[in-house]
Formats: C-alpha cells, structure tokens, sequence
C-alpha cells in the first residue's frame, strides 16, 4: 500500500457545472459520487474508500485564472484502460455530453508501442487522459 495515491482535489470555478462532468467521466471509470460539501464533492472507487478523487471551488485571488498546465502545479491526470474498446467508449461519452475532447483516440508510439489514449479536458481546462498499453522503456 506504500506510495499508492491516497487521493486527488481538483480546484474547479464551478462546482455545479463539474459535478455534472465527473459524474459521467468518473462514473464510468468505476467511481461513484460519495460525498456533497457545500465547497466540492467526492467520489469513491466502488470498495475502495481511499482512492478518491475530489473537486473544490476555487477561491481567493486566483480563482479567476485560468488553469495553465505549464505552469507550476498538476500538468494532466491520466487513467488506466482495460483495452482500445474501453478507450473509444470513454470517447464516445464524452461526444455525448460535449465535453472538450483534445486528442481523439490514437496510437501513441512515442510514450509505448502499445500506447493508444484519448486526451480531453475538463470544463476548466484540466488535461484528461485516458490510456490503453504499455509505456516505453
């Protein structure tokens, strides 16, 4: 259990708005919705309380800025597919509630010679990823 991800927070401009889209996106990534605050929510992989994934209202001076993925901070947060078909399936919800989709499902030979992801963003520009084989060595 050493090192494993405990849990991740998002800062987000629009709790209500987020909600929607990571109901679906992790929703079908096996996560369920397992907590309301009046700041954000959390969701849970189904039997594993520990792994969870959050999102806050920003707040502050910042708030307002846009999320920039090369400044400091988190650049993109990726997921582990079962398989291609899995890959084109998370693609196609995300068509389905017009999210922004940044890279359509491809191979991706420069990071493995299985590597077949698709990129996409969430509604404050947060870079998604959702990836299907083995990175390089």
């Amino acid at each position: 259990m050493r090192g494993l991800v405990h849990h991740i927070d998002l800062t987000v401009t629009d709790k209500e708005r987020s909600r929607v889209f990571y109901d679906a996106v992790l929703g079908f990534l096996g996560y369920r919705r397992a907590a309301d605050y009046d700041h954000g929510s959390d969701w849970d992989r189904e039997g594993e309380p520990f792994h969870s994934i959050g999102i806050l209202e920003a707040r502050g001076a910042g708030a307002e800025r846009p999320h920039d993925r090369y400044s400091p901070g988190l650049h993109h947060l990726a997921w582990t597919a079962e398989s291609r078909e899995d890959v084109d399936a998370l693609h196609n919800l995300l068509r389905s509630i017009d999210a922004t989709v940044l890279d359509a499902p491809a191979d991706y030979p420069r990071y493995g010679p299985t590597y077949y992801a698709v990129f996409f963003a969430d509604p404050d520009g947060l870079k998604l990823e959702f990836v299907f084989g083995a990175t390089g060595a």
